[in-house]
């Protein structure tokens, strides 16, 4: 029984009335057609499960075959509706520990309140003045504060997921590394940058005309990484100053980027304000052509309408996060982390460690 492996797919019914276990119309959850891919890729069925809503919004779970000795993997996106997709989340899995299941992965190819990693810092100044005969100077003076009474949110979803019984979570692109430590089960961190290497691998862009472009201080390592990969291109920051939750404002250019072809990268698009700024000032600054790389597309409102508006010759995302229909539009590219997923659900299930290297030649670690 401990050989079997079960990735779970399910269907779910909202229904207005009490429960009725005749019922049989399904729509799908928050992300089946990656789900679908990852079974396609590792020559698996999906697992069955019905989930439903009762009247006043509650979830009922129940597995409709058994997974007892099984390695299950519950693959759910915690992305919007984050409250409603994290709470299925700890319900399936709950489901799986009661029905006896040897081993409960959390698959989370985006992890919500992964932005809510840390206390957020504000700067408080404080004004000095030294005077002479006939010179005032006004000295600022400060420090870095941590803001209080806010939630570390990202600690409680890790707590929430352990406690309902997970063994471990496969986590793709998480917003801060940290973030593993906060689990007390193993974490198996992959990346979604050999996706997109790939693929800007076998488009036909001079390698001297190339710069990586970090749309923010914070992700400067990370595009350095992608860099170094993508034939050692050159590095350009943007510098903002982020005035309040979803609201950035661009400052300034740290880098050459005139005449060249910029790509801006970063682990998720929320509202796009920040990488549509940064594209903008690009283009002031002489850049021939930009795009846009993410792991993770969230796309809240305004993102389609600032993405499309064209600033960029191509917006490359993967499928972590399902994409409405109605938000695709001509510059949007949308790849598969199908076969990266399921590569690394095959070496869990099978105690493998061993490096996994993609066409492009990035290499990245199973960590046991």
């Amino acid at each position: 029984m401990g050989s079997k492996l079960c990735v779970m797919g399910w269907k779910k019914c909202d229904i207005s009335g009490p429960l009725n276990f005749g019922n049989r119309e399904a729509c799908y959850s928050s992300n089946h057609a990656l789900s679908q891919e990852i079974a396609w890729y590792m020559g698996l069925e999906l697992g069955k499960i019905n989930i439903k809503r009762f009247a006043d919004g509650e979830i009922y779970v129940q597995l409709q075959e058994s997974v007892r000795g099984c390695d299950v993997f519950l693959l759910q996106p915690t992305c919007p509706p984050a409250n409603e997709n994290l709470m299925e989340l700890l319900v399936m899995i709950d489901a799986c520990r009661r029905a006896s299941a040897k081993n409960i992965t959390a698959v989370i190819p985006y992890f919500g309140y992964a932005r809510a990693d840390r206390k957020a810092s504000c700067w408080r100044a404080s004004f000095s003045c030294l005077c002479s005969i006939s010179i005032k100077i006004d000295l600022v003076v400060g420090s870095f504060l941590t803001q209080g009474r806010e939630s570390i949110a990202a600690k409680l979803v890790a707590n929430l997921i352990t406690e309902a019984g997970a063994n471990r979570v496969l986590a793709c692109d998480l917003h801060a590394g940290q973030s593993m430590g906060y689990f007390d089960i193993p974490v198996d961190h992959v990346y979604g940058q050999p996706v997109i290497l790939d693929y800007l691998a076998s488009k036909t862009i001079c390698s001297s005309d190339l710069v990586v472009v970090s749309p923010d201080v914070g992700g400067v390592a990370r595009a350095r990484a992608f860099a170094k990969k993508l034939s050692d291109a050159p590095l350009a920051i943007v510098d903002k100053r982020r005035h309040g939750h979803n609201v950035a404002e661009v400052m300034n250019l740290i880098g050459d980027v005139k005449g060249k072809v910029a790509v801006m990268v970063d682990d998720m698009i929320d509202t796009a304000g920040t990488i549509a700024k940064g594209a903008a000032l690009l283009h002031e600054e002489g850049a021939r052509e930009v795009y846009a790389c993410c792991t993770h597309a969230v796309f809240s409102p305004p993102a389609i309408e600032m993405l499309s508006s064209g600033l960029f010759q191509e917006v490359i995302i993967t499928n972590t996060i399902p994409v409405a229909e109605k938000n695709y539009f001509p510059q949007l590219t949308v790849l598969s982390v199908a076969n990266l997923l399921g590569e690394t659900i095959w070496r869990v299930h099978d105690d493998c460690s061993k490096k996994i290297n993609t066409r492009g030649g990035f290499i990245f670690t199973i960590t046991q």
